[in-house]
């Protein structure tokens, strides 16, 4: 039988790099589209597993299209999963058309040309709940679209285009909106292993707005399986919640960060005003992934806490020597 092939836009950024770890894993045959060259291998958790089934080209979706598409022509993927996108929501406000034209702009034109190759079983689109804006309660699929912020507007608007492509030309797409994930691997300036290296470094922590916004924290390998799920099982047309139904405050994370590598709170964190557009909670309901799917995450917030605690000590010779802040490219 066939390997599958598996087409990753994103590779480089966490999850797209978790998720190419995955796919091998599983035996498939994985090619990694990104803009920027490999990452550091500390970065890209498919570097820490022997394989010899991934083949990446560094292409822009906003300057490389056609050779992407050449790409695509010529790889002929049974399936395409994108985690591609200009994703930090403080930065969106201070160059919102940056965000369109990558988020939006490019993914429809992208979209355009993937819906004419009939080789295609299934294209999925890594989403995101803040789409919904701030949630008062556990919110399905079905909820309204209230984005808070640039960001969230350009992913709003990339996801309903996407559907209507799926209505008009029967566009193999599906979408996930994912909660915050998290585990070894994740880009210093997120909130775990940011506070995980501001202990080990002797750092201040600032905590936007005392981190009172809530949030569930979902391990990266549970979000993997979750695609995994939406890629093979999941219906054309439809949007899928990956999530736990844990949900806590930024600051009781950061207390439990502190907890496990015994330090005190108050000395490691200082507090400072909330971003703007900062949604207070974003709550998922996740029955449609459970019951249509079979997806059950396995692991706990504690997981990852532990893993990225590990990973951190681990390479920190290396951590020390990369950014630890987020650097926005155009």
């Amino acid at each position: 039988m066939p390997r599958q092939r598996y087409l990753v836009i994103g590779s480089n950024s966490f999850s797209g790099a978790s998720f190419v770890a995955g796919l091998l894993g599983a035996g498939a045959e994985v090619m990694g589209i990104s803009r920027s060259p490999e990452a550091d291998d500390v970065l890209l958790p498919y570097k820490w597993i022997s394989h010899d089934r991934f083949s990446f080209r560094q292409l822009d979706l906003n300057r490389d299209l056609e050779r992407i598409e050449a790409v695509v022509r010529e790889f002929r993927p049974d399936y395409i999963v994108n985690f591609a996108a200009q994703g930090m929501v403080a930065q969106s406000w201070a160059c919102p058309e940056h965000f369109f034209q990558t988020n939006t702009v490019a993914m429809v034109r992208l979209h355009d040309r993937l819906r004419r190759f009939k080789f295609l079983k299934k294209f999925v689109q890594a989403s995101t709940p803040e789409v919904y804006g701030s949630t008062a309660g556990p919110v399905d699929e079905s909820a309204p679209l209230k984005p808070s912020t640039p960001y969230a507007v350009s992913k709003a608007a990339c996801d309903m285009n996407l559907i209507a492509f799926q209505r008009a030309y029967g566009f193999p797409a599906a979408l996930t909106r994912a909660a915050n994930v998290c585990g070894p691997g994740q880009p210093l300036y997120r909130i775990i292993p940011r506070t995980v290296l501001c202990i080990l470094t002797g750092k201040k922590l600032r905590l936007e707005g005392g981190g009172s916004s809530v949030r569930s924290f979902i391990h990266i390998r549970d979000v993997v399986e979750g695609t995994l799920k939406v890629a093979s099982e999941g219906v054309p047309g439809e949007v899928y919640h990956l999530a736990t139904d844990r949900t806590q405050t930024i600051r009781e994370l950061v207390l439990e960060i502190c907890r496990r590598m015994g330090v005190s709170f108050e000395e490691c964190v200082e507090t400072t005003e909330g971003r703007l557009g900062q949604d207070a909670a974003y709550l998922l309901d996740c029955s449609k992934a459970r019951t249509q799917l079979g997806f059950v995450p396995k692991l706990t917030v504690e997981d990852a806490i532990g893993e990225t605690i590990e990973w951190v000590k681990r390479s920190l010779p290396r951590l020390r020597e990369l950014p630890a802040e987020y650097i926005h490219k155009e």
